[in-house]
């Protein structure tokens, strides 16, 4: 898909997704997600609206590089070594693909997030 004209990121706008608990190695039991994806082609960008509830999610290697930036709430990332960052609205960061550790909502949260795939050579 091309878009032919810019794609808002909003919270309720686009398709409406659930990612499964399948696509993380370890969860709580309290980890709620959801995301409002822009129409775009997936192998070359993922764009969005997230809002998750507190819990956590573990992953042993992330699949894509992520763009993040926290629009109201707070969570805190932890790497594999435990060196943790917390953010919360207005702060903006980048995972990088491959990353391994824990992804903690720490309160309510809302980000916009752009998901870049690695390309194949």
């Amino acid at each position: 898909m091309t878009a032919s004209f810019p794609i808002a990121l909003t919270h309720g706008t686009g398709r409406k997704n659930t990612p499964e608990l399948s696509d993380y190695d370890d969860v709580s039991e309290q980890w709620k997600e959801t995301e409002f994806l822009a129409d775009t082609d997936p192998n070359h960008v993922l764009a969005g609206a997230w809002e998750g509830e507190p819990g956590w999610v573990r992953f042993d290697s992330w699949p894509y590089t992520e763009i993040c930036f926290i629009q109201s709430g707070r969570v805190e990332v932890e790497d594999a070594t435990g060196r943790k960052e917390a953010f919360g609205a207005g702060d903006a960061f980048l995972i990088p693909v491959g990353f391994a550790g824990i992804w903690r909502t720490l309160e309510p949260t809302q980000k916009i997030f752009v998901g870049v795939p690695v390309s194949n050579p």
